[in-house]
């Protein structure tokens, strides 16, 4: 089971680098790249287009600003791609936001929060859980002991 991430530029690595954790923690091969919709579109195309030859079989792109980046590799693959926001200078992220849930119908990409890294990683694990039941099995273990992490901050706060 293999997952990439490719953000638009090196700036954005403090927000990948917490997705790149959570597929540590479920032990999914990830694969990260710097890869810009704009400043270069040819290596964009090739990298999705050989996506799924190259065992990649589900895509974070993480961009800021205008946030093509999703759209563009969702155009030229069938893998699924998960939109992560960046927030940026400028608008907060929601110019990331909405560049990357506005997507015109036959291009999909799922999207997730403003910098939600982790988010985007888990959503990816389920999507990946379709196919390896471990991963399925894994997720319900992580679910329960958030509940169970939160069912002890809440009886700390009661004592």
């Amino acid at each position: 089971m293999k997952a990439a991430i490719v953000m638009g530029s090196k700036s954005d690595y403090p927000v990948v680098e917490r997705a790149e954790a959570v597929f540590r923690e479920f032990g999914v091969d990830c694969e990260t790249r710097i890869i810009s919709a704009h400043r270069t579109p040819r290596i964009a195309e090739e990298f999705a287009s050989k996506a799924e030859e190259n065992g990649i079989e589900v895509i974070i792109a993480a961009a800021g600003k205008a946030a093509h980046l999703g759209g563009v590799l969702a155009a030229y693959t069938a893998m699924p791609v998960i939109g992560l926001p960046i927030k940026s200078s400028t608008l907060d992220g929601l110019d990331s936001l909405l560049s990357i849930v506005q997507m015109p119908k036959g291009v999909p990409v799922a999207t997730v929060a403003i910098d939600g890294a982790e988010n985007a990683a888990l959503l990816a694990v389920q999507i990946l859980s379709v196919k390896y039941t471990e991963l399925r099995e894994k997720m319900k273990s992580y679910k329960i002991k958030m509940e169970e992490e939160i069912a002890k901050q809440d009886r700390e706060l009661h004592l």
